[in-house]
């Protein structure tokens, strides 16, 4: 089975208290953001993991799930499957090193009008792995499959915060999803 990386945005970071539920369930795999002050729970969380499923659906549910059933009152409000990457992510990825890319960025080296960097954290870039893999002439099979299942889980997460009643089970989102992806993607 294949490995997605992925990254879910959460209602609110989770309190030191709440993180061993959460490695028990997912063994670890899965980083959180976290708080100890009561005043910083009004915030986003986030999550971040590389977890194997039969699709991209069925690993981004199975986390949900996880994290869901890790910490009370915490929701999973959107999925972002087109990952963040520093410059070491996207030499390993692209089987460079680190000094070629670096170069590349600089437009030292190649063609010139490498992507622009998303943003800026700690003093480190992060370059969206959707637009440096074009840049470099990647087709990865993940991103493709990625954009529609995002969309619609995004979707069902919606559906679910304002009308859960009407919302399908994760496992039926799941089922559609593996039915069309094949021919959307």
């Amino acid at each position: 089975m294949p490995s997605y990386d992925f990254a879910l945005i959460l209602s609110r970071p989770l309190y030191e208290d709440e993180l061993d539920p959460l490695f028990d369930r997912t063994h670890g795999a899965v980083t959180v953001s976290i708080i100890s002050e009561p005043q910083h729970a009004e915030r986003p969380g986030n999550a971040s993991c590389t977890w194997t499923g039969a699709t991209l659906a069925a690993a981004i549910m199975e986390v949900v799930e996880h994290v869901e059933a890790s910490a009370p009152e915490l929701h999973v409000l959107q999925v972002e499957a087109d990952p963040l990457l520093t410059i070491r992510d996207i030499a390993e990825r692209v089987g460079r090193s680190f000094e070629s890319v670096r170069l590349a960025i600089t437009g030292a080296r190649g063609p010139g009008g490498f992507p622009a960097s998303e943003m800026s954290t700690a003093g480190h870039r992060l370059w969206r792995w959707s637009k440096v893999a074009a840049w470099y002439g990647l087709d990865d099979p993940q991103l493709i499959e990625a954009k529609p299942t995002v969309q619609a889980i995004n979707g069902w997460l919606a559906l679910r915060d304002v009308v859960p009643d009407v919302a399908p089970a994760a496992k039926d989102v799941t089922s559609a999803l593996s039915l069309v992806i094949p021919h959307v993607a």
